[in-house]
């Protein structure tokens, strides 16, 4: 956790990395669909596996396209690893298999912003793969270079949208896990319909898990938390491995904007669900 062209452009992987507030609401673009938009004619929806409801009308977007800049490590990192490491965007189901080069337990990780955590969970799950999903071309280089420079062959990136990868590219029951860590909170009330976390696009990523796979997102916006633990506890085929809020799990790193908010009194939460059976 978290996408139009040019380029697509998802939610980024941290509240630290804000977006404009003054962005108009009435800009289209993916995200789960919000109680006061209609769906567009011609629209192709997924269906949840349980009510057979569609899972995403029009979309109102979590995101805005900005311009950030490439350093020349990222930059010289996109020119040799992205062939390797970076998948194209299709409309066909995502084959892991000829990806990875192996078959593994498969994470997906929405947002991964500058891919620390991205890299330091995948160098610790090794038999795991990892696919990373970011839309800002210096994530991805800065992914990129960590993988080049801890020799890391368990991660795959895909810079698009994240709802149009999980819709076209995932198979039903195909993921073991989900991440998304610190999505842009959106933190005024009238932008909160641009959140990630939201009742379709949750119900769309638990049809992407096998049963027994797990969905875990972490924030330190508190009022965020409070949504996330309301939509994740809303959906039928999630359950709550938790009383409440989650432990930070082990696998987890402590980001260094987070450090710096606990240092600061912050709060940060955890929430750990996972896929049941229909």
């Amino acid at each position: 956790m978290l996408f139009a062209q040019p380029p697509p452009t998802m939610t980024p992987a941290s509240p630290h990395d804000m977006t404009p507030d003054d962005t108009p609401d009435t800009e289209a673009g993916p995200l789960a669909p919000h109680a006061d938009d209609k769906a567009e004619a011609g629209d192709t929806a997924a269906v949840h596996p349980e009510t057979g409801e569609p899972l995403q009308r029009r979309r109102i977007r979590s995101f805005v396209t900005r311009a950030g800049r490439t350093s020349k490590g990222q930059q010289r990192a996109l020119d040799t690893l992205a062939p390797q490491f970076c998948l194209p965007y299709t409309t066909e189901s995502l084959d892991w298999q000829q990806a990875f080069g192996r078959s593994a337990p498969r994470i997906l990780e929405i947002g991964f912003g500058m891919g620390d955590t991205t890299a330091e969970i995948a160098a610790l799950r090794s038999s795991e793969d990892f696919l990373g999903i970011e839309v800002h071309e210096a994530g991805v280089g800065a992914l990129l270079k960590l993988i080049g420079d801890q020799s890391l062959s368990n991660i795959r990136v895909i810079q698009h949208d994240a709802v149009e990868v999980v819709e076209h590219m995932l198979a039903p029951g195909s993921l073991d896990g989900i991440h998304i860590y610190f999505p842009d909170p959106w933190h005024k009330a009238r932008h909160h319909k641009r959140r990630l976390i939201q009742p379709g696009f949750i119900a769309l990523l638990t049809s992407r898990l096998k049963v027994g796979g797990y969905l875990h997102c972490a924030t330190d916006w508190e009022n965020y938390a409070e949504q996330m633990l309301a939509v994740l506890g809303g959906e039928a085929l999630l359950e709550n491995t938790a009383d409440g809020y989650a432990p930070r799990p082990a696998y987890r790193p402590v980001t260094k904007f987070e450090r710096r908010g606990l240092r600061l009194g912050h709060g940060v939460w955890d929430l750990l669900f996972k896929r049941r059976s229909l």
